[in-house]
């Protein structure tokens, strides 16, 4: 599995244009689950980039979450807001594992905090759902052609140009 950090090492292109798109939502993406009925769940979500892991936090006890701890697969898709897709947009798949690290949690809650007010400190974080990325993609317009990066663990970014 792949952590945020060889991530970013492996696709230089596609974490560019995730983080790009991250910071110009305010955060904001969609998270896609299964649902215990198979059908996938779409949830909004504020995934954070923290040391060398991709977490997934949110408010404990939701159906996402729920979702998780069923089947630890998801796709998370940077909030698109332009039908142009002239900032890019980004689709990260993997899967979540539960990270039971009290140190790290608290300097977690310390850094959000400080990064947005929010207070979590002294909180337990059960889960703490850390990103394995297994795949990602990106879209991109370049010089007015729509390019498509694709990554996988273990090979080099492809782009693929689309034409008309």
């Amino acid at each position: 599995m792949t952590s945020w950090n060889e991530f970013v090492t492996a696709a230089p292109r596609i974490s560019t244009i995730f983080t790009r798109r991250h910071a110009a939502t305010g955060n904001l993406c969609m998270l896609a689950t299964l649902r215990k009925d198979g059908f996938p769940r779409i949830s909004p979500l504020e995934p954070r980039m923290f040391e060398e892991h991709l977490i997934l936090a949110g408010m404990p006890n939701t159906t996402k979450f729920a979702d998780l701890a069923r089947d630890p697969r998801f796709c998370l898709h940077t909030a698109t807001v332009d039908t142009q897709v002239s900032d890019g947009d980004v689709k990260l798949f993997g899967t979540v594992h539960d990270l039971q690290d009290q140190a790290l949690h608290q300097r977690f809650a310390e850094a959000l905090f400080e990064e947005s007010g929010f207070d979590l400190r002294g909180r337990k974080f059960e889960p703490f759902y850390v990103a394995d990325i297994t795949g990602a993609s990106s879209v991109e317009i370049v010089d007015g052609r729509l390019e498509v990066t694709i990554w996988k663990p273990g090979q080099a970014e492809r782009v693929v140009e689309v034409k008309d």
